[in-house]
């Protein structure tokens, strides 16, 4: 498990890191403007300082949290409540408040990755979208985007393979089975037109069109 520590304060980064090293492999940054947002995709937690004054932890989240796809921990020495639903808001997943105990951060970043790990085994992540395999439905954060059985079962095979393309032959195929009989090529024309339109109502589009060859997975804000 690798986990990223952002603060401005060196000697906390420090005392952080010495509790969660023994357990995990733990990096550290030395304010928010210093990330490199390529690296953000490879950690499976993210302890987050609010204040810092390049760049606060709520503009880090601003910028960067689409491109997390783990829990994020912030860190504040404030308790008031607005601070909390603003983080939430932004996506943070969990708050600690300064001063906190070396037990607390422990105690919390090991719930957090326990919970991640239960839901990786049948859940689909590209973050804000989320997909449930066992009930299949999928998500925008937490809002459900209502899919029919054929919407859902293209959307979770392009998912799946984020990224390949695929023909509206292939997509047909998997779809309706080898033995069905259609046009596949107006038959999935159509459902993606509705897929995006339902994904339009949250302000994204999930499926890219490659002209000329077919479909695949990119998330594109509206």
């Amino acid at each position: 498990m690798k986990i990223l520590i952002i603060d401005d304060d060196e000697d906390l980064l420090k005392l952080i890191e010495n509790a969660l090293s023994k357990e995990y492999i733990v990096e550290t940054i030395l304010g928010a403007n210093k990330v490199n947002p390529d690296e953000l995709k490879h950690y499976d937690l993210v302890i987050l300082d609010v204040m810092m004054p390049e760049m606060s932890g709520f503009d880090f989240l601003k910028q960067y949290r689409e491109l997390i796809n783990a829990p994020i921990i912030l860190l504040t020495a404030k308790d008031f409540e607005k601070d909390k639903l603003e983080g939430f808001a932004l996506g943070a997943d969990d708050y600690v408040t300064k001063p906190f105990s070396i037990k607390e951060i422990r105690a919390r970043v090991a719930a957090h990755l326990r919970r991640e790990q239960r839901q990786k085994h049948h859940r689909l992540i590209d973050y804000p979208v989320s997909c449930d395999l066992i009930a299949k439905q999928f998500f925008y954060e937490e809002t459900e985007v209502s899919l029919t059985s054929s919407e859902y079962e293209l959307c979770e095979l392009l998912l799946k393979n984020k990224g390949q393309v695929f023909s509206k032959e292939q997509l047909y195929t998997s779809v309706y089975g080898l033995e069905a009989v259609g046009d596949s090529q107006t038959t999935i024309t159509e459902r993606v037109k509705q897929i995006r339109a339902k994904f339009d109502l949250v302000g994204i589009n999930p499926i890219k069109t490659v002209w000329g060859v077919g479909y695949k997975w990119q998330i594109e804000k509206d």
